[in-house]
């Protein structure tokens, strides 16, 4: 199962945001409330950023303004999330908007906390990659030290337009809660699935999927299965049911040109919410958009969650390891990557080992941060010939020096809640669409894996 418990700590470093603005600095930044423990964001450590900085090239430039170099670079980088209706607390559409947060701005562009993007630059070539490269760091920077100035603003680049509605465009389908879901006030609530009908008379190819949420203020996450009643050990792998998820931050699935997902007559869906109670009852009527494919299929599209539940993080421990594996049967191309953990998460990481004995880091995440929960689409597809492995690895750090954890003095294990812990590695990857389900690969039973390094 796929991105079990998505975060919604968004919040966290946009609320650290807003408290610059203010003039006060602060690490304690309420976001969602577990056991009684205040969620609080996670700082990039500064020993990553050294290293960072380390290997890359120095940049000076000369005079700046908004029109002719600033208000690109926040087009392109920023303006996704920081504008109406968005996951930002404030925009950053206009001149004036820009220079009013000019501060905070310099702090999360410094200290690389905005964009969020937690890749290791040194590693791998992302189609999504929102961070700044050296010379539009420097470019804000120096605007900023350079007192904010507007330039010409004939000099301006056209407004950029953003999809309305469904990030996927105009959906084929649109399948929504019977009805609206009370969430009630206060209290710890377990996951709560809705099933829906797709009332196809024939397979359908999906090329493109959406979930999104009636109430988002409320929502914690949301993923959405093709449903199978069957007792457990004869339904369809994980691989096989899921569909798309929805987290704040995260991107609808959207597939190559002759990629796309499964629905066989007859589908039924099964949306899966996790809500979190924000003081006052709510409501909520959540969607699933869907966009089908226009041309032949050749390739089918699969998630995989690489997981390990069999783990106990000791109370304390700063640097605790945890990893998974899997191990493809056919020739597959892999398409993205997505890390998920919880408060306790440290860093994540992916290898590949070819059948002919080499390995290759596919992604590293140096500084995961639970608030940010990114997938990360490969440039191009990576081919994975039969046979190849996927090993994660996940550290862990569930000591005092961890300002997001709820408490250090507990053993902490596999769980739902986000003060409970995960480990997922999860891929999207598509194979020939000829080949037959049976030959998916199961996911191989887990070997106990939380010895310390």
């Amino acid at each position: 199962m796929r991105r079990v418990a998505i975060a919604l700590g968004i919040v966290v470093s946009l609320g650290l945001i807003l408290a610059l603005a203010k003039g006060r600095r602060t690490t304690n930044v309420p976001a969602q409330r577990s056991m009684g423990s205040r969620t609080r964001i996670r700082i990039v450590p500064a020993q990553v950023i050294s290293e960072l900085k380390s290997t890359e090239t120095r940049v000076t430039v000369g005079p700046v303004t908004y029109s002719s170099d600033v208000a690109t670079i926040l087009q392109e980088k920023c303006q996704s999330c920081h504008r109406p209706g968005q996951v930002a607390p404030f925009s950053l559409l206009t001149y004036d908007q820009a220079r009013r947060w000019a501060n905070p701005i310099r702090e999360a562009v410094e200290s690389r906390r905005m964009p969020p993007w937690h890749a290791d630059p040194r590693v791998g070539h992302f189609l999504n990659d929102r961070s700044l490269s050296p010379r539009e760091r420097a470019t804000l920077l120096a605007w900023i030290d350079q007192e904010t100035p507007l330039g010409d603003p004939e000099d301006l680049p056209p407004k950029k337009t953003f999809p309305k509605g469904w990030a996927i465009g105009s959906p084929d389908l649109i399948l929504t809660m019977a009805k609206p879901y009370e969430v009630v006030a206060e209290g710890v609530l377990s996951y709560q699935r809705f099933r829906v009908a797709t009332g196809f008379t024939e397979d359908h190819w999906i090329q493109a999927a959406e979930a999104q949420p009636g109430n988002r203020a409320v929502v914690h996450h949301i993923c959405v299965f093709l449903a199978d009643d069957r007792p457990k050990g004869n339904r369809m792998s994980d691989e096989v049911r899921e569909l798309v998820c929805y987290a704040p931050g995260d991107l609808p699935s959207i597939f190559p040109p002759g990629t796309a997902k499964h629905l066989p007559a007859g589908a039924m869906l099964d949306i899966e919410i996790h809500y979190t109670p924000i003081g006052t009852v709510q409501r909520d009527q959540s969607s699933v958009g869907l966009v089908f494919a226009r041309g032949p299929t050749r390739r089918r599209a699969f998630t995989k969650g690489i997981s390990q539940k069999d783990f106990t993080i000791p109370p304390g421990a700063a640097n605790h390891p945890v990893r998974s594996t899997y191990r493809f049967i056919n020739d597959a191309r892999l398409l993205s990557l997505m890390p998920h953990m919880h408060l306790r998460g440290k860093d994540f990481l992916y290898t590949a080992t070819y059948p002919d004995g080499r390995t290759e880091v596919l992604l590293s995440v140096p500084a995961y941060d639970f608030g940010w929960q990114s997938v990360y689409r490969l440039a191009a597809p990576k081919p994975m010939p039969a046979g190849t492995r996927i090993d994660c690895l996940a550290h862990f750090d569930n000591s005092e020096s961890n300002p997001a954890n709820p408490d250090p003095r507990l053993a902490i294990r596999w769980g739902e809640q986000t003060f409970d812990e995960m480990m997922i590695g999860f891929i999207d990857f598509d194979e020939d669409a000829s080949l037959s389900l049976s030959s998916i690969a199961p996911q191989p039973r887990p070997q106990r894996s939380d010895r310390r390094d």
